[in-house]
C-alpha cells in the first residue's frame, strides 16, 4: 500500500475567504472517493490551529500500488478537480511512502 499525503496553503485575502477555499478543496477532493481505481481511502482535513507554521489543508490518501498512484495523477477526475481549484493553492508539500 502507498500512502500519499499532500499539504497546501491556500489563497484568501481574509480569514473567511481562506476558509471557503479550504472547504471547497476538501469537498472536491473527497468527491473523488469511489471514482479512481486503486484509491482505497481519501480524507481531507482543514487546519484548526491557525498557528503561523501550519498548512491550511492536508490530504491523506491510500493507494493499492505505485501504479494506482501514478494513474491517479493523470486520471480525468483528478485533473478536473485540479482545474476547478485553479490558483487557490499557493504552496504545496507532498510525501509518498510505502506503508509497513
Amino acid at each position: 500500500m502507498i500512502k500519499h499525503i499532500v499539504m497546501w496553503n491556500l489563497a484568501g485575502d481574509t480569514l473567511e475567504r481562506n476558509r471557503q477555499a479550504c472547504l471547497l478543496l476538501k469537498e472536491r477532493f473527497e468527491g473523488l472517493a469511489g471514482l479512481i481505481p486503486g484509491l482505497l481511502k481519501i480524507e481531507v482535513g482543514v487546519d484548526v490551529s491557525r498557528i503561523d507554521y501550519a498548512c491550511d489543508v492536508v490530504l491523506y490518501s491510500e493507494f493499492d500500488s505505485h501504479e494506482a498512484l501514478a494513474a491517479y495523477a493523470t486520471h480525468p477526475e483528478h485533473l478536473r478537480v485540479r482545474r476547478e481549484l485553479g490558483d487557490s493553492r499557493i504552496a504545496r508539500y507532498q510525501v509518498d511512502y510505502v506503508a509497513s
